[in-house]
């Protein structure tokens, strides 16, 4: 479908944190007109459980879903599919994951099956073992 660059979640946050170290490349990469982005379901969702996590969470979820909603509008949202699943399953085969990690194969795996291969985050150790992924660079 494309040869676009997938959104990762701590670029979402980053984005919207003005104390965060890398705010300002997060929020340009975000707003940029030069690329065609993407992000996931599943980062949303991620999006969603950090910014209102503890006991005083940085969003309120109604707060935290108006932002995804501004996502939704700059970023085109990806979904997982059957294809997506075959994927991730051969990538788990491959790599041998566990626990917390599956989640970083899931999002590589969406991407990859609508032809996505590039991934923007500063987690790069998320992500730089698959070698069916390259790391966007800043």
């Amino acid at each position: 479908m494309s040869n676009g660059i997938l959104i990762d979640t701590n670029i979402l946050i980053y984005a919207i944190d003005e104390n965060a170290e890398f705010h300002q490349k997060s929020k340009d990469l975000v707003l940029s007109k030069s690329y065609e982005k993407f992000t996931t379901s599943k980062n949303l969702v991620e999006f969603l459980a950090v910014m209102t996590r503890g006991e005083n969470p940085t969003l309120s979820p109604k707060e935290t879903l108006q932002v995804i909603e501004n996502y939704e509008n700059i970023l085109k949202v990806i979904y997982p599919t059957k294809t997506s699943f075959k994927i991730l399953k051969q990538l788990v085969g491959n790599y041998n994951p566990k626990g917390l990690k599956i989640h970083d194969f899931e999002i590589a795996s969406i991407g990859l099956s609508f032809g996505i291969n590039q991934i923007a985050t500063f987690n790069e150790k998320d992500f730089k073992n698959i070698k069916e992924i390259n790391l966007f660079k800043f």
